[in-house]
């Protein structure tokens, strides 16, 4: 029997994350690549890797015409999508389907009802959920932004009906910042997200940011494999994720347990799905958002349920079933992102070149990186 041949959609970190568990499981690896990551780390550790164009995230990684072709040339039997990018993308993923190829993810009509914000939020009302308080449809004009902001009170959050991961997303304080921002988040939301659409939500605080990791089959069973405390942030942007969050009791284990599974039932979801909650100090929960794919910090859960999600997400979406799978938590686990940014300048994004690169090692510690001494970090991405 030939290999099977996985396409992964992305770029850096997560795609290296993936080729490695699908060689693994000998399967033969696609990268994806664009003008800045011609040496990148996933375009050498794949088997084989396809140009996409310029460096610019429309012109590449953002590109989806181009991506269902780089799938269709390269002979592709499944398509990882990775997270960011087009990974939340309903129209994506019916392009990859319709062109027969597997597409490693929940359903385009899961992506379209979960993955977009606003739809999400309409659904876990009508299953008695409470979402954070906020429109139920896309904000097109500034005036319908300040109406709403007004009848919530400030602060609010301006954000990307389709985004995530800390983009097209600002917190504004009164009118005269909504009024400043608005277009901005627009233009963000257009530029990571390929969609302009944007909505006014309730910004709650102090509060604490904790979602649930769900996996499940296409036969309905799902595994709910614990929470993860997200709340440390900068700029909107998770910095340490932990699991399990320390202060979360038994009780409020079970209730976030109850909503998610009911969440992933009634969406009819399958594959890898993370739910998000914002939580008060008397352990209220607000449903937040729902990521159709897989997140950054899915490593906390790998290691404290001894589980490979990649490896899991490529077994549902070949079919296999996860009727009398049975995992235990063990221990914690905590993650730190390390990003390039100028301590001495607000932690500002700043581009360059590594001049030294050294990992930690030791009992327990795990690595998911693309950087080495010379890795050039480009303003693209």
């Amino acid at each position: 029997m030939s290999q099977q041949r996985i396409l992964i959609a992305n770029r850096g970190e997560i795609a290296l994350r993936i080729i490695r568990s699908a060689k693994e499981m000998d399967m033969y690896t696609i990268a994806v690549y664009s003008d800045a990551d011609e040496d990148a780390l996933h375009v050498k550790r794949a088997d084989e890797a396809y140009y996409l164009g310029g460096s610019l995230p429309a012109e590449s990684y953002r590109n989806l015409k181009k991506l269902v072709k780089a799938a269709t040339d390269t002979k592709a039997d499944l398509v990882h999508p990775g997270y960011g990018f087009l990974a939340e993308n309903a129209d994506f993923a019916k392009a990859i389907q319709k062109k027969g190829i597997i597409w490693i993810g929940p359903s385009p009509e899961t992506i379209s009802s979960m993955g977009d914000k606003i739809e999400s939020r309409k659904l876990v009302s009508k299953l008695g959920l409470n979402p954070v308080p906020g429109q139920l449809k896309p904000s097109r004009l500034r005036r319908e932004a300040i109406k709403d902001a007004e009848s919530f009170g400030y602060p609010v959050a301006l954000k990307a009906a389709h985004g995530g991961g800390g983009k097209g997303l600002r917190i504004v304080q009164n009118e005269a910042e909504l009024i400043e921002n608005f277009e901005i988040v627009k233009r963000e939301s257009e530029a990571y997200f390929g969609s302009d659409q944007i909505y006014v939500e309730k910004f709650i605080k102090p509060a604490r940011h904790i979602e649930t990791q769900i996996l499940s089959d296409k036969y309905g069973n799902t595994l709910y494999l614990g929470e993860r405390d997200c709340s440390l942030q900068r700029r909107n942007q998770k910095l340490i994720e932990e699991s399990p969050p320390e202060w979360l009791s038994d009780y409020g284990r079970e209730r976030l347990k109850e909503y998610t599974l009911k969440i992933a039932s009634t969406s009819n979801y399958v594959n890898a799905g993370t739910v998000e909650f914002l939580a008060d100090s008397d352990e209220n929960f607000y449903f937040l958002e729902m990521n159709t794919r897989l997140q950054v910090e899915h490593t906390v859960t790998e290691m404290r349920y001894g589980i490979d999600l990649v490896k899991e997400q490529i077994k549902i979406a070949l079919g296999n079933s996860l009727e009398d799978y049975k995992l235990e938590p063990r221990g914690h686990s905590i993650e730190f992102r390390i990003n390039a940014e100028d301590p001495n300048n607000n932690f500002l994004p700043t581009p360059g070149t590594i001049t030294e690169y050294r990992e930690p090692t030791g009992n327990g510690v795990r690595v998911d990186g693309w950087a080495r001494t010379g890795t050039q970090i480009t303003h693209f991405y």
